[in-house]
């Protein structure tokens, strides 16, 4: 089995002009092996940014460990919250560094700073693009299908919302290695809410 194969799942971010809305499925596959069907692979991060991903969990999990103790220690020793390009940047190289034994994942980061709400798409070799919407994973072709359709810049961060839900059910429904419901992370420029949704 290729590292290209465990990338199971389905991950989608939106970017609209009020925030950002993370999301993800809950199946953790091994391949076509269901291993749990309560898994978390959207993390918030601090209140202002957050990680939706794709993959094997237990790297899903090192990496947003990694990152999270990272951006407390800068705020410790500056005071300031790290801004979201800066977080991707530095996920971006940390993922670079393990590039010949790669974690096995694929990464949206994103929330909401003092420029405005950002999205970003890592892969496992560290690629880093800022995007509008995004969407990963073994469901993604099924999921980008439905934001390409529906999105639009100037969308609510409710609609947002219910467009991330949309594309992760439709994904859902017809990758075997996607399911058991949905995780979702909104992040506005006054509050972040996390929520579970079952289908």
């Amino acid at each position: 089995m290729s590292e290209f194969e465990l990338l199971t799942g389905t991950a989608v971010g939106i970017k609209v002009d009020d925030g950002v809305v993370l999301a993800s499925e809950k199946r953790v596959a091994y391949g076509f092996y269901l291993m749990s069907k309560s898994g978390r692979k959207v993390f918030k991060i601090n209140d202002r940014i957050g990680v939706a991903s794709a993959g094997i969990l237990a790297d899903m999990q090192t990496i947003t460990k990694i990152i999270r103790a990272n951006l407390n220690l800068y705020y410790l020793d500056t005071g300031r919250l790290p801004s979201v390009k800066s977080a991707a940047k530095l996920l971006s190289l940390i993922l670079f560094e393990h590039r010949i034994l790669p974690y096995i994942c694929e990464l949206l980061i994103g929330g909401v700073d003092e420029e405005g709400p950002h999205l970003f798409v890592l892969d496992p070799a560290g690629s880093l693009i800022e995007d509008n919407y995004a969407a990963l994973g073994t469901g993604a072709k099924i999921a980008i299908g439905i934001l390409e359709s529906e999105y639009k810049p100037d969308m609510s961060l409710e609609d947002a919302r219910n467009l991330a839900v949309k594309a992760i059910r439709q994904a859902v429904s017809r990758d075997p290695t996607s399911g058991d419901g949905c995780d979702v992370l909104v992040i506005s420029r006054s509050y972040s809410r996390e929520e579970t949704i079952g289908f």
